[in-house]
């Protein structure tokens, strides 16, 4: 499948802004995106193998340094600790690392903890609308609780844990000790979250997979890292991982482990969860959408053939009326929590 690579940048709209500031997304931050761009010089950045990333970590001059660091910090107390600067003085933003890779050309800041070595991780991007909605809809739809703040054009990330997709693939499917069944089924639940939402591109590297020992096993959990590619796409199957290729060994551990009745089992499990979480979040929900059904996030085209695409796969013309992603992602949602929704194959 062919993604759109040169996806354009779509701008925060009032409605938008305005929903950020009700539910604390919005806040002044000391540093920006473009204050990161000034660096003076950087070299490649490798793993402990020796591959090279494709990050690039990057240099200022001394003077320049000093005072990013200073704000890197703050913004790390923003959005970790609330604002609290009383912790500042045993902190330090020592690295910064920059990705020319995909559309979001995003900086990735290490933060230090001088009394003992520990370090976190936050990123800042510019801020798109499009990746805004899919953090916020990550945050209210799925298990997982994300933190981000915005200002201006800057976004502030907080670091997802987990293996990549990618190396977990590589690494740790073959293993023998790994309990393919619960991973089997982590996937399937994670492959329906990414429909319900219409979250795309979801290839191995654009997820991680955490692991946490239980007192018989390990339990796993799906993450999606990158939400630039929220319903953007006109082809319904870009919104499945299932149909990505560099997925495939984990399809066909699927395929191996869950018969039939047990994937739409999970499938039924996870879209549960997810109306459980609607109901509990309504009225910010709610607010989101009215937000995004109003807002440009993907050419005419592309909303047109993905309308024609969901009519087909309900087998209806439900989304005849929709105008806009914001518009199919609200109804797709109530057709796949409050309808009787195909098995997303």
């Amino acid at each position: 499948m062919e993604i759109s690579r040169k996806k354009p940048s779509y701008p925060i709209s009032p409605a938008l802004r305005r929903y950020l500031a009700d539910y604390d997304r919005a806040a002044p931050l000391p540093v920006t995106y473009a204050d990161l761009l000034r660096y003076s010089g950087s070299y490649p950045r490798h793993d402990r193998k020796g591959q090279d990333t494709l990050w690039q970590t990057v240099f200022y001059e001394p003077s320049a340094l000093r005072e990013l660091s200073e704000g890197l910090v703050a913004v790390y107390a923003q959005l970790r600790l609330a604002g609290d600067s009383s912790f500042s003085d045993q902190l330090v933003a020592d690295r910064i690392d920059y990705c020319h890779f995909g559309n979001s050309h995003p900086f990735r800041v290490r933060v230090v903890n001088l009394l003992n070595d520990n370090y976190d991780y936050f990123y800042v991007k510019k801020a798109d609308a499009s990746r805004l909605y899919g953090l916020e809809l990550e945050h209210v739809l799925s298990p997982n609780r994300i933190n981000f703040l915005v200002d201006g054009d800057t976004l502030i990330e907080e670091h997802i844990i987990g293996i990549p997709g990618d190396d977990f693939i590589k690494q740790h499917l073959p293993q023998p000790h790994l309990n393919q069944v619960r991973l089997a089924k982590e996937f399937v639940k994670f492959n329906e979250r990414c429909f319900v939402r219409l979250l795309g591109d979801m290839r191995a590297y654009n997820y991680v997979i955490a692991i946490t020992p239980d007192f018989e096993d390990e339990q796993y959990r799906v993450r999606a890292i990158d939400f630039d590619q929220q319903s953007y796409e006109g082809r319904r199957t870009m919104y499945l991982p299932q149909f990505f290729k560099d997925n495939k060994a984990v399809i066909d551990m699927c395929a191996r482990h869950l018969k039939p009745e047990a994937i739409r089992q999970y499938q039924a499990e996870e879209r549960t969860l997810i109306a459980r979480r609607v109901r509990t979040e309504r009225y910010r929900l709610k607010a989101l959408m009215d937000a995004m059904r109003a807002d440009e996030l993907a050419p005419p085209v592309k909303v047109t053939q993905l309308c024609a695409e969901l009519n087909h796969h309900y087998g209806g013309t439900f989304f005849n009326n929709c105008h806009s992603m914001g518009d199919v992602v609200r109804l797709h949602i109530k057709l796949m929590l409050l309808g009787r929704p195909k098995a997303s194959g």
